[in-house]
């Protein structure tokens, strides 16, 4: 059983063949966690892993002669106040004032599988033998207020799901002030904290420090997760771990609002990381008879250092948070007219865009911003989701019909929660705008944000949406969300329940995606925030996949996607080929490297085919034949390695190798060439070591192939010439190969 229960010693254990997790109902009935890590043999007591003993300023919790100090303590989800003077989990408000809590335990409750976060994003699965859940009921009496917190272990992966819920069963009301999702207690500080920062167009970059006394982590306070400047999620790894090998926790957050991943170390060198929804600004009321639930926290072990905890989240998200009909579909490749009109297009210029494509051999054209309302620039029209005709005299009904005659299928761009004052939408209901009455409002991209806590709005907005999914045939919603959120209250909520309104404004447009994704299935929704500013699992539940960037430079490309698979699989990456100068950074890669960069993630173009030499599309025709050859590989079945990082060199690489190793692709690629430089042996992982594989890779219009089994090809590693980058272009040179396994 994955969950091993000793009730004469309470002790829970939480075990696989890839990792244990050990919590104990200490003296007092509170819970502590001995030990999470690589898996240990079960038995019956674990209490001696608690350790114990005289320090100065040490609060005693119990009578004497109990020497229990909640300040010395691992516990499992930690309260300030009563002699713990770190950062606590959890902060509840009483009607007297008083922020002192005492839960202690009363049970316990095995179930086999996962259950559902109602209203709330969250991993599942499909088969009860797929995971086990261990509930444990907690109980502060004089509160009257129970909490529950719930562990779910997935069969065959180092992977730990938690979430906390609370239900008030007194007569008094409690303001939950903080409600972390998770908390984990290490006996040492000897760990690195890893970490994806940045900013719009460099999102998701791997920033590692090493710990140190006291507080450090990251936070997101934009109303959307992280925003571009974080993401929510952290890693805690031993200094000597590699991308191949060591120890490695992950936390991720299954969720999109505001967040906190606090990390504090004690003055005796105890670790205490924690992840969650930010306490800043947040205050939820229980009313006698209520009930909260925090967003669910996904934990992940690897003792085979960064590149093994990236794979359990991939294959965890890939196929238990994904959903629906896209999730285990590759997906099709597009082209985006955004880059080459901008808001400046007609009718024809749009179907003769979508016949360059079809030749081409793309199979879906998105038309983005500027088909609706007054919308001519980014100044008007947002909130009006009707199409404007003099742009598109036959409706967007009419224009997807013709597209789809033309053998391809049909996306729109929306930006459903977004409102411009000069908009039929904002004229009649101005205090849908998240505002503070009698305060000015912030503007941000001249647009405010529509309250979403309220749900009039989000049902107005519904019925609008699903009318023009209704009469058009359109495949693809690329949903987009270009600013964050300032002002934040709600006319809708009383005073004493304003801190509620940033999280029930995400549950808000939870319920809208939802919404949509019941009554239109086979639409595929792709999540974007002005490019990688909303990339979070709770968001990838709904949408499969997100745009990855608004940066479409192949070279910053490298990077950016490269921190984003510490966590998310290549199925949700955006990744698009762009024109040369870049738009953004105004440099020029070769194509056949922006394709090679593209391929791995979702694939597509934003750029005018028709502008294009006669040479360049038949490189993009080569292009979209090798994605359609090789995207169930990337995409759906393999399994993907990072070899090289950029941040801090000249070169990336990495690999997808398929399930049975019977082929795979490596990507290699030098930022800047070097004169006279030195030779490059490029290794490979993932590979079956006794098998015969054919590689080849087209070198200057050729292509070159030779034969090494798999032991060679990840040991002594490929010999690249210096040649074949000056072939590939030089600068921004990348080079993809194809191995077959011969047996």
């Amino acid at each position: 059983m994955p969950v091993i229960v000793h009730e004469k010693t309470g002790i829970f254990h939480l075990t696989n063949e890839g990792v244990s997790y050990i919590i104990r109902v200490m003296e007092n009935k509170q819970l502590e966690n001995l030990y999470y890590g690589k898996k240990i043999r079960d038995r019956e007591d674990f209490s001696h892993l608690h350790e114990e003993g005289e320090r100065s300023q040490m609060s005693i919790c119990m009578p004497e002669p109990s020497r229990l100090s909640m300040q010395f303590t691992r516990q499992e989800y930690p309260c300030y106040g009563t002699g713990d003077y770190r950062s606590p989990a959890l902060t509840a408000r009483q009607e007297n004032g008083s922020r002192i809590v005492s839960f202690t335990y009363d049970s316990y409750r095995l179930s086999a599988g996962k259950p559902r976060l109602a209203g709330l994003p969250a991993t599942y699965v499909e088969k009860p033998s797929e995971a086990e859940t261990l509930e444990i009921t907690l109980s502060d009496k004089l509160m009257g207020t129970e909490l529950i917190l719930s562990y779910t272990i997935f069969a065959g992966l180092p992977v730990i799901a938690r979430h906390a819920r609370f239900r008030q069963k007194g007569e008094e009301s409690v303001v939950l002030e903080r409600a972390m999702s998770a908390s984990v207690e290490f006996p040492d500080m000897e760990y690195e904290l890893v970490q994806l920062s940045g900013a719009w167009a460099r999102e998701r970059h791997v920033r590692v420090r090493r710990l140190d006394m006291g507080l450090q982590g990251i936070q997101g306070l934009a109303g959307t997760a992280g925003g571009a400047e974080q993401n929510p999620f952290i890693a805690l790894k031993r200094p000597d771990a590699t991308e191949f090998s060591g120890e490695v926790y992950g936390f991720s957050l299954v969720y999109s609002g505001n967040f906190l991943a606090n990390v504090e170390v004690s003055p005796f060198e105890m670790t205490r990381a924690m992840i969650g929804i930010s306490p800043e600004n947040f205050a939820w009321k229980l009313a006698p008879g209520e009930c909260f639930t925090t967003p669910e926290a996904v934990l992940v072990y690897s003792d085979a250092g960064l590149n093994g905890m990236s794979q359990a989240f991939h294959k965890l998200y890939g196929r238990r948070l994904a959903r629906g009909k896209w999730r285990d579909e590759p997906r099709p490749i597009l082209l985006n007219n955004w880059e080459g009109t901008y808001f400046d297009f007609t009718e024809e210029k749009l179907l003769e865009m979508a016949r360059e494509a079809k030749d081409a051999g793309v199979e879906l054209f998105v038309l983005d911003d500027g088909w609706f309302g007054a919308r001519n620039s980014d100044w008007a029209g947002l909130g009006d989701w009707y199409c404007n005709l003099s742009k598109i005299p036959s409706g967007i009904g009419g224009l997807s019909r013709k597209i789809e005659d033309m053998g391809l299928k049909f996306g729109l761009w929306v930006e459903l929660e977004m409102v411009n004052p000069d908009s039929d939408l904002f004229r009649a209901h101005p205090d849908w705008a998240i505002h503070v009455p009698g305060r000015f409002r912030s503007h941000a991209r001249h647009q405010y944000v529509l309250d979403f806590s309220r749900p009039e709005v989000v049902d107005y907005i519904y019925e609008m949406a699903a009318k023009l999914l209704s009469e058009a045939r359109i495949s693809y919603i690329k949903w987009d969300m270009n600013r964050y959120m300032t002002e934040p209250f709600s006319p809708g909520l009383p005073a004493d329940r304003q801190g509620e309104m940033m999280h029930r404004y995400i549950l808000g447009l939870y319920s809208l995606y939802e919404r949509l994704i019941a009554a239109f299935p086979d639409v595929l929704f792709e999540s974007c925030a002005s490019g990688g500013a909303r990339f979070d699992p709770g968001m990838l539940y709904y949408a499969p996949q997100a745009w990855c960037s608004d940066d479409t430079d192949a070279s910053e490309r490298v990077g950016i996607q490269y921190g984003t698979t510490f966590v998310y699989p290549l199925s949700m990456i955006g990744s698009h080929v762009s024109a040369a100068p870049n738009h953004q950074l105004l440099r020029s890669t070769p194509l056949r490297t922006r394709g090679a960069v593209a391929f791995f993630g979702t694939f597509g173009y934003e750029l005018v085919l028709g502008k294009m030499k006669p040479e360049e599309l038949a490189v993009v025709k080569e292009q979209v034949a090798f994605m359609k050859k090789y995207r169930r590989l990337i995409q759906i079945e393999g399994t993907f390695t990072r070899l090289l990082s950029p941040f801090g060199r000249n070169e990336a690489a990495w690999i997808v190798v398929s399930g049975d190793k019977s082929e795979a692709l490596g990507f290699y690629f030098q930022r800047l060439n070097r004169v006279n430089g030195s030779f490059v042996r490029f290794r490979l992982a993932g590979l079956d070591p006794d098998r015969l594989y054919t590689v080849s890779h087209e070198n200057g219009g050729e292509r070159k192939a030779y034969k090494a089994y798999g032991d060679e090809l990840m040991n002594a590693g490929i010999p690249l010439d210096r040649s074949e980058f000056y072939a590939a272009g030089g600068d921004f040179a990348a080079l993809i190969f194809e191995l077959k396994a011969l047996f």
